[in-house]
């Protein structure tokens, strides 16, 4: 095998090979095994049919475009081993020359890593919101679990804003029911807009046993865009009474004994979850100043299949939950041009992050233990509700293992980043890694509801 390379761009490159027809022997012998134990012909046994009739039969020209197809890939493999390119994504092939018994000549385009020169990541600062937790975010907590903790008392007035009722629902178009239109016995918080727009405005001041109509656009299903006519009937009102804040509702709603003793505790939470949102502004601030400081070409070809993986990861969760891209669109108010350029953006922003995570990585020679990997994989695989060896085995079979393992490397690339780059609170004071991450008893303790909310 010869080969050749050329730069075409500081992130691509076009590989010239050429195979004597003689390498392509042991490919040929293996595409006339595997067609001779496919094909059925009378008068021979399946995988004992001869060359000569499997050319008669199938064509020696299949066999042959058989015998390339797998020598291509090893080949391609060889070429950048010993040019030492660092590929990036899936090259483009084309045979430029190629006859029976003649050597094979192709070409091979494929995005390269480009050499880049990293900053000082020492000389490097930024700046992230103090760490300060109030008493309105302690009293917004307390009002969260009150609300979990609310009970529903019936009463004989017009609803309020806040209220609950219990209503009926008719949806019409020209006189003609709207399919799935009509619902009985629903609950719903007066002034939450969680049902159609209009309905709250003409709630409140209701009481049970009124009835009225309202018009309303319809947002999805068969009359989306069209005026609907909704009859509305209330049932009944009842009032939200939340529990009085004491020592009371503090065991009530958790395993403390005092108000005091909750509120500390609700503090304690807040500022784990402040320090967490710390960490992650931090880590884009930090990636965001490292690649401002780095002349970070982006190779279009692996844009342009990451564009494809998030538009297509898109499309998956949209049809899960039963809705299309068109759908997805019109809710957001954007072309499909605007969702397009939004997806290029975000993909060149993270292939320049993993290019500069595996400079770095490459510069520091980080390696991955087999624990670290283990862990991850065991991590990931949880998420997935598989077994471990199930979802590793699904990695491997897929090709991706490699990616999985390049992740993990750029994973301590980027604790790297955050040890060396000066980090700073609004308030001027400096930040460790470590005091981001916060001390490691901080994420036990006991659970008293769903009111943490976590920025992921």
């Amino acid at each position: 095998m010869k080969s050749t390379v050329e730069t075409l761009s500081p992130t691509r490159v076009r590989l010239e090979i050429e195979v004597p027809f003689a390498e392509l022997e042991p490919s040929l012998k293996k595409a006339y095994r595997e067609i001779g134990s496919q094909v059925v012909i009378p008068g021979f046994r399946r995988g004992k049919v001869p060359t000569a009739v499997i050319d008669q039969r199938v064509g020696r020209g299949a066999v042959l475009n058989e015998a390339v197809q797998e020598v291509i890939p090893t080949q391609i493999l060889a070429a950048v081993r010993e040019h030492e390119v660092k590929t990036l994504g899936r090259p483009e092939v084309e045979i430029t020359e190629f006859a029976d018994g003649q050597p094979l000549k192709f070409t091979a385009e494929v995005d390269v890593r480009p050499e880049i020169t990293l900053p000082d990541l020492s000389a490097i600062e930024v700046t992230v919101d103090a760490l300060v937790v109030s008493e309105d975010d302690v009293d917004e907590q307390l009002k969260g679990l009150r609300d979990r903790f609310a009970t529903l008392k019936t009463v004989e007035r017009p609803a309020l804003v806040g209220d609950f009722v219990q209503i009926d629902l008719v949806a019409t178009v020209d006189g003609e029911e709207v399919p799935g239109g009509s619902a009985n016995n629903i609950s719903h918080e007066v002034g939450s807009g969680q049902l159609v727009p209009g309905l709250d405005d003409v709630l409140a001041g209701m009481s049970a046993g009124d009835s009225t109509t309202f018009t309303t656009q319809l947002v999805g299903g068969d009359f989306e865009g069209r005026d609907a006519e909704v009859s509305v009937s209330v049932k009944s009102v009842k009032d939200k009474q939340l529990p009085p804040v004491d020592d009371e509702f503090a065991q009530l709603a958790s395993e403390f004994d005092t108000l005091d003793e909750l509120k500390d505790d609700l503090r304690t939470r807040l500022s784990r979850v402040k320090r967490m949102e710390q960490l992650y502004s931090a880590r884009d601030l930090a990636l965001k100043a490292v690649i401002d400081a780095t002349e970070v070409p982006a190779p279009e070809g692996v844009v342009k299949d990451e564009v494809e993986s998030r538009k297509e990861s898109m499309n998956d969760q949209l049809q899960r939950i039963g809705a299309s891209f068109e759908d997805y669109l019109s809710t957001e108010g954007k072309t499909e041009e605007e969702m397009d350029a939004e997806l290029n953006e975000a993909a060149v922003e993270g292939v320049k992050v993993q290019l500069v995570l595996d400079t770095l990585a490459d510069a520091e020679d980080i390696q991955v233990s087999d624990d670290e990997f283990g862990h991850e994989i065991v991590h990931r695989a949880q998420r997935a509700g598989v077994g471990p060896q199930q979802y590793y085995d699904q990695l491997v079979q897929a090709g991706v293992a490699g990616a999985v393992f390049g992740d993990v490397r750029r994973g301590k690339a980027l604790g790297l980043v955050l040890e060396r780059v000066k980090i700073v609170d609004s308030e001027g004071t400096a930040l460790s890694l470590d005091d981001l991450r916060g001390p490691a008893d901080d994420h036990e303790g006991h659970d008293h509801g769903d009111h943490e909310g976590h920025n992921h």
